[in-house]
């Protein structure tokens, strides 16, 4: 059989089936169609409002006209569900007690303005501005929103640029961690081949080798009141060491992948670890219980910090979000999500009650105690930041997952230094990145752990004048800068 004919013979059966009027022609009327439809979507989106449209809509409509009228007769002949669809236009001369603006008002009284005179037009527009001025109080024009004023930039302050100062190699794998104790005489790094080593500040030689991690050492850090450096790593182990006897004496036990951060809280006896299990857990420091278990991160919490005041603990993780922590009731007090990358990188200012997060689109600046955003860092550093540092100076400093290193001013985020780790002889071009980063308690020397397995120390150049080196230009941003 042909195709065209199995067509019409199986939609002639359909028919058949059902439709019994299929012959007869369909009673179907376009601009009858068209006007339901139009009245239903008035009737879903105006309901509430039936005696005015909104001020922006009834802006646009055209002037009014007395031919502009609509015709309730002519409309009950054409369909009498438009009765209970269409709204009846207000009596002629009526005002709305809502209304907040004077074209919209006289927009209401000009149904009859063909059959009113001059007087009575101009007596009907003095009585809208006197309803308008009885609701403001005091006459004034009002509008919706009101224009913010710009936010003044801040000039940023000179900075002397940052140069190499001395190269520190005995890791055999990539270093992945640093922290400087209290007194300011020495400093440990952790790296990928499990150990941790402690090193002469002003020297660089190597004073001690820890061994007892059997995967890389992620974080470190020194206790301000007691002998211990805490440690965590890959192998889901958080370690206590006794400085006084250079071995482990406490474990902390519960996390259920590798440990990428650590930080010690100021004032209390307490420790916060996160990492691949996308929790934050608090540690009772001398007991090693655990206090709380923060969770509400979707992925990986690559880097925490604690401080004195509320929020207590703040948390960085791959799924784009800074939460802030209320860490007596172990629940999220704020959450910032204005980045749209991992957030790899958390440095808090040593003097101001403020913090930065990096991430691969943008350096933030916020603001304590409520997480309101300040500015961004720029020009912006065009990287993956793995690491934030800021000295009490105003000077903050960006590691690269490529090796860029980039350095900003604090307060007007303008950045002044941008550079590149050079890889030490003998290893690769690829391995040149920057994992982790520190000033030492003077502000004066930065401390970058790098995948070439070296220890890089800077300081600034002594000899630079602002004549000689005026670093970046700064250029002022058009506009308000909103996130």
């Amino acid at each position: 059989m042909d195709p065209a004919d199995q067509v019409e013979r199986l939609s002639k059966r359909s028919r058949d089936l059902f439709g019994q009027d299929y012959g007869f022609a369909l009673g179907y009327n376009e601009h009858i169609s068209q006007r339901i439809k139009f009245s239903s979507k008035l009737r879903n989106e105006y309901l509430a409002a039936t005696e005015s449209l909104p001020p922006h809509i009834e802006a646009k409509l055209p002037p009014p006209s007395r031919f502009s009228r609509r015709d309730d007769t002519a409309r009950n002949d054409i369909n009498p569900i438009l009765n209970e669809l269409l709204p009846p236009p207000p009596p002629p001369g009526t005002l709305s007690d809502t209304s907040t603006s004077t074209a919209v008002a006289i927009r209401h009284g000009a149904g009859s303005a063909g059959d009113r005179t001059p007087q009575e037009a101009q007596a009907q527009m003095q009585l809208t501005v006197q309803r308008q001025q009885s609701q403001f109080g005091d006459g004034s024009s009002r509008a919706l929103a009101e224009r913010r004023t710009n936010v003044t930039q801040v000039r940023p302050e000179w900075h002397a640029p940052w140069k190499l100062m001395r190269v520190i190699s005995g890791h055999l794998g990539w270093v992945r961690s640093v922290c400087v104790e209290p007194d300011n005489q020495w400093f440990a790094t952790g790296a990928g081949d499990r150990t941790i080593k402690i090193w002469d500040l002003a020297s660089g030689t190597l004073k001690l080798t820890l061994t007892g991690h059997i995967m890389t050492v992620r974080g470190l850090a020194v206790s301000p009141r007691h002998p211990y450096l805490f440690s965590c790593g890959e192998d889901k182990m958080v370690k206590c060491w006794d400085l006084e006897q250079n071995k482990v004496i406490r474990h902390y036990h519960g996390h259920l992948s590798g440990v990428y951060s650590l930080d010690l809280h100021p004032n209390l006896d307490v420790l916060v670890t996160a990492g691949r299990d996308a929790v934050a857990r608090v540690w009772d420091m001398r007991t090693r219980m655990p206090v709380h278990v923060l969770s509400g991160h979707k992925a990986t919490i690559s880097s925490v910090k604690c401080q004195e005041a509320d929020p207590q603990v703040i948390t960085g993780s791959m799924d784009t979000q800074v939460r802030l922590w209320d860490l007596a009731a172990g629940k999220t007090q704020t959450v910032l999500t204005h980045h749209k990358k991992s957030v790899r990188a958390l440095t808090m200012h040593p003097t101001e009650f403020t913090f930065a997060s990096g991430s691969a689109d943008n350096i933030k600046q916020w603001k304590f105690p409520e997480g309101a955003f300040m500015q961004n860092f720029e020009p912006a550093h065009n990287a993956i930041v793995n690491t934030l540092s800021t000295n009490s100076d105003g000077v903050m400093f960006s590691g690269g997952d490529n090796g860029s290193m980039a350095f900003f001013d604090w307060k007007s985020g303008h950045k002044f230094q941008e550079t590149e780790a050079t890889a030490v002889p003998g290893s690769l071009d690829a391995e040149n990145g920057i994992f982790a980063s520190t000033f030492d308690h003077t502000g004066l020397r930065l401390i970058t752990c790098e995948a070439d397995k070296s220890i890089k120390i800077w300081r600034e150049d002594p000899e630079a004048t602002p004549e000689t080196h005026p670093g970046i230009e700064w250029k002022p941003r058009i506009g308000r800068q909103r996130y």
